[in-house]
């Protein structure tokens, strides 16, 4: 059974441009052509382009091509293993915005994930409670998201549970489409302590994390498919 590209198309809302762009990237098998030129896509196809469609709101085209080259060299336990990190970075996400949610709540909470809060803290305490390197603080600094204060004595930077709070939010708000400027309102926010702002983007963070998880589920779902349509399960 063969498939016109117009008939994946609209059962995957995409459009027929698209299908031809993941064909020419290699990231599906070349179709056969009919003697009039069209392409004949089979079920094979078919099942590919659902997998690339339905990981696409939550995977970049990176990951998701170097799943199918795994699955293009019969190498399916390796396709599986990527989709498995993704997973897990994705529950680590989770996490921090959980954690960041947690904190903004109560403000005093001495210990997070086991960890203990300091009114004062280096870069390196700091970067352990809020798991980012010490190199994004850094940055963020540089971009004047946050203003450490500094040691009288030595020039250290010294981190309040404040800072603490603002990292945290700023970790959450980055894997989201946020211009500099609303990141900055939102981190000042929390030095005012008027956290409603903050809280208000950390919850709408999880909402975003939740619909990448059911969509790399989704995915997940797709490629053991594809691996069954081919063959190789």
């Amino acid at each position: 059974m063969y498939y016109k590209p117009k008939e994946i198309a609209k059962s995957l809302n995409v459009s027929t441009s698209a299908l031809r762009h993941y064909e020419s990237w290699g990231i599906v098998p070349t179709p056969e052509r009919a003697e009039n030129g069209y392409r004949l896509y089979t079920e094979i196809h078919f099942a590919y382009f659902r997998f690339i469609r339905a990981m696409y709101p939550t995977l970049s085209m990176r990951v998701i091509s170097n799943i199918l080259f795994y699955i293009q060299q019969e190498e399916v336990d390796a396709a599986f293993w990527i989709l498995n990190e993704e997973q897990a970075n994705l529950h680590q996400e989770k996490r921090i915005a959980e954690h960041t949610l947690e904190i903004l709540h109560n403000p005093d909470m001495i210990n997070l994930d086991r960890k203990k809060i300091k009114d004062e803290m280096t870069i390196g305490e700091v970067s352990e409670l809020a798991e980012v390197t010490t190199s994004a603080i850094r940055h963020w600094e540089k971009e004047r998201l946050i203003v450490p204060n500094r040691n009288p004595e030595n020039g250290y930077r010294l981190f309040t549970r404040t800072h603490l709070r603002q990292i945290l939010l700023i970790r959450v708000m980055r894997s989201m489409v946020y211009s500099l400027e609303n990141l900055k309102e939102a981190v000042k926010s929390v030095e005012q302590h008027t956290v409603e702002q903050a809280k208000k983007v950390t919850k709408e963070a999880l909402e975003s994390i939740n619909h990448r998880n059911r969509s790399q589920l989704h995915g997940i779902h797709e490629l053991y498919n594809l691996c069954k349509v081919i063959g190789l399960l």
